[in-house]
C-alpha cells in the first residue's frame, strides 16, 4: 500500500495564526499604545497653560467691578479704607455697589512688594552663586556633600517657621544691633536718605527682604551648583594654564559658560519672593495707607495684604472689597508674568554667543 503525503502544519504555532498576521497584530497594538501616550503626552503639555488661563480668567472676571470703579488712580493713590463701620452704607457708582466711604490705593503694596524682592536678590544672588562656586571648586567632596545636604534642607524650612524665626529673634537683632550701625554711618544724601532714621522695632521692609533672602538663597545657590559641576574642566584648566587666577577663571570661564542657567535660578528665586506670603506677613508689620519712610519702618505687600485682610474683606456685604483683592492678586500675577518674560529674552539674548567663555580668552 502506498505512503500517505504527509500534511503540511500551518505556520505560526498552536493557535494555527500565521506568522505574517501576529505580526501585524502586535504592530497595530503597538501603534496604538504610541498613540495614548503621545496624545496623553500633549494633554499634559497643555496643562500648565490651561491652569495659568483659568487662574488669569477667574482673577479677571471677580476684579472686572473693581477695576472698573477704582480706575488707573488704583495704582498711584495710597489710602486703603474698607468703608466698614456702624454708618457705613451701601452704595452704587458706575453700577458697582459698595459701601459708602470705601478707597482703595495700591502704590504701597506695589512698592513693598518689588522693594523686599530687589533686597533680597541683592543680598540672595552674590552668596549663593559664591556659595555654590566654593562646594563646586574648594570644599572636599565629603564636606561639599555635606553642605550640600543642609543647603537643600534649608529650602525645605516651612515658611511660617522662617517668619516665626524672623519676627522674634532676627528682626530684633536687625534693629536694635544692625540697623543703627548702618543709619548711623550712611551719607546724607538724598539717595542714601532711605537707609537713615529710625531704625524700628524690627519689623519692616528691610527684615522682610532680608528673610525672604535665606529662602531664595537655598533655590539659587542648589541651581546655580548643579550648572557649575556640568562646566568641562578643561577649559578652566587651559585658563590656569594661561597664567588665570581661580577668581579669574571663575569670573571668565566658569560664570559666562552656565550664566544663562544663573539667570534662569535668579527667576525662580525672584517668583519665590513676589509671592511669598507668610513669612513677609509676620516680619512687615503689615502698614496700608502709607508708603514706607525709610527702609526699616514697617510696610506691606501684595501677598501679605490677601492673606492678611481677606476675612476682613468677607465682612463687606457688597463683596467690593474681596473684589480689590482679586485685583491686587492680578497685579501681583501680571508682574510676576512680567518678570519671567523679562528673564526669558535675557536669557536668550546672552545665550547667543558663539562662545560661551566670553571675551579675553
Amino acid at each position: 500500500m502506498a505512503a500517505s503525503a504527509p500534511v503540511a502544519k500551518p505556520e505560526g504555532g498552536a493557535g494555527g495564526v500565521p506568522l505574517p498576521l501576529r505580526l501585524g497584530a502586535a504592530m497595530r497594538g503597538s501603534a496604538r499604545r504610541g498613540d495614548v501616550i503621545r496624545w496623553a503626552g500633549r494633554i499634559g503639555a497643555f496643562i500648565p497653560l490651561l491652569s495659568l488661563c483659568a487662574i488669569m480668567g477667574v482673577l479677571l472676571f471677580e476684579a472686572l467691578p473693581a477695576i472698573r470703579l477704582n480706575g488707573w488712580s488704583f495704582f498711584t493713590r495710597s489710602v486703603w479704607n474698607e468703608g466698614t463701620g456702624y454708618n457705613a452704607q451701601i452704595v452704587t457708582t458706575d453700577g458697582v455697589k459698595h459701601l459708602s466711604g470705601s478707597s482703595y490705593g495700591a502704590l504701597p503694596e506695589i512698592v513693598g512688594t518689588i522693594g523686599t524682592s530687589l533686597i533680597a536678590l541683592v543680598v540672595a544672588v552674590p552668596v549663593s552663586v559664591g556659595a555654590a562656586l566654593m562646594i563646586v571648586e574648594r570644599l572636599p567632596r565629603r564636606l561639599a556633600y555635606l553642605v550640600g545636604v543642609f543647603l537643600e534642607l534649608l529650602a525645605g524650612i516651612p515658611s511660617v517657621v522662617v517668619g516665626l524665626w524672623g519676627a522674634v529673634t532676627f528682626g530684633p537683632f536687625i534693629a536694635h544691633d544692625v540697623a543703627p550701625v548702618i543709619a548711623r554711618n550712611m551719607p546724607d544724601v538724598p539717595v542714601l536718605n532711605f537707609f537713615r532714621g529710625n531704625t524700628g522695632n524690627g519689623e519692616g521692609m528691610l527684615v522682610s527682604g532680608l528673610v525672604l533672602a535665606i529662602m531664595v538663597i537655598p533655590i539659587v545657590a542648589a541651581t546655580t551648583r548643579d550648572l557649575i559641576r556640568q562646566v568641562p574642566i578643561l577649559p578652566r584648566e587651559g585658563a590656569i594654564a594661561l597664567g588665570m587666577s581661580d577668581a579669574q577663571c571663575a569670573r571668565r570661564i566658569t560664570l559666562p559658560w552656565v550664566r544663562s542657567g544663573i539667570i534662569g535660578a535668579v527667576v525662580l528665586g525672584l517668583g519665590r519672593a513676589l509671592g511669598e506670603t507668610m513669612a513677609v506677613a509676620m516680619t512687615c508689620g503689615v502698614l496700608l495707607g502709607a508708603l514706607p519712610g525709610n527702609v526699616y519702618t514697617t510696610m506691606t505687600t501684595i501677598a501679605a495684604t490677601i492673606v492678611t485682610y481677606l476675612d476682613t474683606a468677607f465682612l463687606d456685604a457688597t463683596g467690593f472689597a474681596v473684589r480689590t483683592l482679586a485685583e491686587l492678586g492680578l497685579v501681583l500675577m501680571v508682574i510676576t508674568l512680567a518678570a519671567n518674560v523679562g528673564a526669558r529674552l535675557l536669557v536668550r539674548r546672552v545665550s547667543g554667543t558663539a562662545l560661551p567663555i566670553g571675551r579675553g580668552v
